[in-house]
C-alpha cells in the first residue's frame, strides 16, 4: 500500500532569510523540525529553485547544505538586473526572493505536522494589515520640530 502524502508550501515548515550577493541573490531555507529538514534536504533542489524562479534568474543556482542549522543555502547568480545600485529592479538587493522561495510546494507525509510559525496549517499565521496613519506620523515630526525650536506643538 502506497504512502499517504500531502502537498504543503514551504511557509509552513521552514523560513527564509535573503539578500544581495552582488547580481546574485542569496537565499537561506531554514527548517523548523529535524523531519521538515530531510523533506527540504531531499525535495528542494537547484534545479527545482532554479525552474521556481523561472524568468528572474538568468544563471545557474548553487546549494549549499548547513544541517548542523538544518539549513539549506541557494546563491541566485543573476537574479538582480545588475545589483544594488546598477538595476532599474523594484528589489535589486533580493530580500523578496525568501518570500518567494517560501511559496514553493513540496510532498509530505500526511501525518506530518512542523514545529513552528504556521505549523496548524498550511497558511501562515493571519495578521491584519499593518498601518501606520499619516495624520500620526505628522505629529510626531511636529512634535520633533516644536521641541528642537523650544516651541509648544499644535495638534
Amino acid at each position: 500500500m502506497a504512502a499517504r502524502t500531502r502537498k504543503m508550501r514551504l511557509h509552513a515548515m521552514a523560513h527564509a532569510r535573503s539578500g544581495d550577493k552582488g547580481d546574485g541573490s542569496n537565499v537561506g531555507l531554514i527548517a523548523y523540525d529535524d523531519a521538515g529538514y530531510e523533506i527540504i534536504r531531499r525535495q528542494v533542489t537547484a534545479a527545482r529553485v532554479r525552474a521556481h524562479f523561472r524568468g528572474v534568474v538568468k544563471g545557474r543556482v548553487d546549494r549549499y547544505e548547513v544541517p548542523n542549522l538544518r539549513a539549506l543555502n541557494f546563491i541566485l547568480h543573476d537574479s538582480l538586473g545588475g545589483g544594488g545600485s546598477g538595476s532599474l529592479k523594484t528589489d535589486a538587493q533580493g530580500k523578496t526572493h525568501g518570500m518567494g522561495l517560501l511559496l514553493m510546494e513540496v510532498t509530505v507525509p500526511a501525518s506530518y505536522a512542523p514545529a513552528g510559525a504556521g505549523a496548524a496549517g498550511n497558511e501562515p499565521p493571519a495578521r491584519g494589515p499593518v498601518r501606520l496613519k499619516a495624520t500620526t506620523v505628522k505629529a510626531k515630526r511636529v512634535k520633533a520640530r516644536s521641541a528642537r525650536s523650544g516651541k509648544r506643538a499644535r495638534r
